[in-house]
């Protein structure tokens, strides 16, 4: 008895203090939602338009007729209603509107419902486009933050309530899924650079959108290469383990998981991927922490007040637990396993509720990219004479030098280096993009850096692949260039429109 009640008692006492970290939490949380909008919005016609590469109103029609009602469930958008640009853009601005409003601390339940439903309705639309590790995230986070949000309309935190310690430690449970089986896929994909501690000898030039950073850390010595690898995998795989292990031992997990982010974010360009892990990290500290980190604007926070018991809410809390443990557990056994037989029935409910993009599995980087095939796009207007398309952040002309965007994601120069790793005809969108190209779409060409063919759209375009590697210091002082490429020939053919036969 004495013992269930010293439990009681700390669960009583950590569960008080974790006022402030749901208020952190939830305004980073905020700032995560709203870059992502505005970063979306600004491309989004480009993207998914009337006159995009993938037009969202051409696709669900066409999925709308082969699977009738059950359209629905399978791709939860609001575009099913109104696909137009107006819609997509009325989503976006609603979308950021919100994360205003949730950054403020004004209704955040609500608000945190409605950026959920909205970011999965232009996720299922984007497709490609919106198919990233921290989208999937960031709806995962979001779904969860729904339940440990105050009840309140407007914000004073002196009438906040203490969080749901459950939700809480579902909050915990993704970031140890995300950053353990981030570690745990390098070693089960058997990747030969992983096991011998090879892997930053090249990742820094490989990876999608590198920095200038990145350029001078892919100069250091192989020695300090493979003791980062041998620092990432203890980040990676030990640390989050630290997380069940008591207040010190979460402090110190969150530490590392944030000094990982810091360095990932100065070497290379992941959007807002970094930030949202940071935001989940806070949730492994605790209030009188917070307060001495944050003393000049914490420190006389007044006291929150008990919370009423709520018998109904509890189950229902309990219930959406043992629901999102169960298919996260089955996620990451069938993942750590390589068995795709591992509950059959409980895999078929894991798909099940797929489109809802709520529970899902992580694991960055497992198999290392070694080398860097970069498409360029070139248009002509006689066959002979080829002018390159430039892109706002992709590697081009070797004398630019590799910038920050972060938090910004440009989403088709992300869909490039993809496209670059396979061939055409495995990526459908490539060639609508070049059809878009050859129309001369003002949606898609603000994408890109530059119009080569700014008075009429070229007669021709084609797709070169280079392989490009970084210069090093001799060659860069030496030039100025910051890349250095061989051609390796056409990744797609010479393509024209078909001309209309005159009378």
């Amino acid at each position: 008895m004495n013992a269930f009640r010293q439990f009681w008692s700390e669960f009583q006492t950590e569960r008080a203090n974790t006022v402030l970290a749901r208020w952190l939490f939830l305004r980073l949380l905020g700032v995560s939602y709203l870059i992502a909008f505005v970063s979306l919005w600004a491309q989004i016609d480009g993207l998914i338009g009337r006159d995009g590469i993938l037009p969202a109103s051409e696709y669900l029609k066409a999925v709308g007729e082969r699977v009738g009602s059950l359209k629905y469930w399978w791709l939860p958008t609001f575009c099913w209603f109104n696909a137009g640009d107006a819609s997509l853009h009325l989503q976006c601005g609603l979308g950021v509107l919100l994360s205003l409003l949730l950054i403020a601390g004004v209704a955040p339940v609500l608000d945190l419902a409605v950026l959920w439903a909205v970011y999965l309705s232009l996720s299922t639309a984007c497709r490609e486009f919106l198919s990233f590790q921290w989208d999937i995230l960031l709806l995962e986070t979001g779904f969860l933050a729904i339940f440990l949000a105050p009840r309140r309309w407007l914000p004073k935190l002196s009438r906040e309530t203490p969080p749901s310690l459950t939700v809480l430690w579902l909050l915990r449970w993704l970031l140890f899924r995300l950053m353990f089986m981030s570690g745990a896929v390098k070693l089960l994909s058997a990747d030969s650079t992983w096991w011998n501690l090879t892997a930053l000898n090249v990742h820094y030039e490989t990876q999608p959108l590198p920095t200038w950073i990145g350029w001078y850390a892919h100069q250091s010595p192989e020695w300090f290469q493979k003791a980062s690898v041998v620092i990432m995998f203890v980040i990676e795989l030990a640390c989050p383990f630290l997380i069940f292990c008591g207040r010190r031992a979460r402090q110190f997990a969150c530490a590392a998981f944030v000094l990982l982010m810091l360095l990932i974010s100065l070497t290379g360009n992941y959007c807002f991927f970094n930030l949202l892990t940071v935001t989940l990290c806070v949730l492994l500290l605790d209030d009188p922490v917070l307060r001495r980190v944050f003393r000049k604007w914490m420190a006389a926070a007044p006291a929150t007040r008990p919370a009423k018991p709520n018998r109904g809410g509890a189950i229902g809390v309990g219930a959406l637990a043992a629901g999102i443990l169960l298919l996260s557990s089955v996620q990451t056994m069938a993942r750590l396993s390589g068995r795709e037989d591992l509950g059959r029935s409980l895999l078929a409910l894991v798909r099940l509720v797929s489109p809802l993009r709520t529970v899902n599995s992580y694991g960055l980087f497992s198999v290392m990219t070694t080398t860097r095939p970069e498409i360029v796009v070139e248009g002509s207007n006689d066959g002979v004479t080829w002018l390159p398309y430039e892109f706002k952040w992709k590697p081009g002309a070797l004398n630019r030098w590799p910038a920050f965007v972060a938090p910004h994601q440009p989403r088709l120069d992300w869909q490039m280096w993809f496209a670059a790793l396979g061939d055409y005809r495995g990526n459908p969108w490539f060639i609508n993009f070049l059809v878009r190209l050859l129309q001369g779409s003002p949606q898609v060409l603000t994408l890109l850096e530059n119009n080569p063919f700014p008075d009429k759209p070229p007669r021709f375009v084609r797709a070169t692949v280079y392989e490009y590697h970084f210069t090093n210091r001799a060659a860069r002082a030496r030039t100025g260039e910051w890349w250095r490429r061989q051609r390796r020939g056409l990744y797609c053919p010479q393509l024209s429109l078909r001309q209309e036969a005159g009378p």
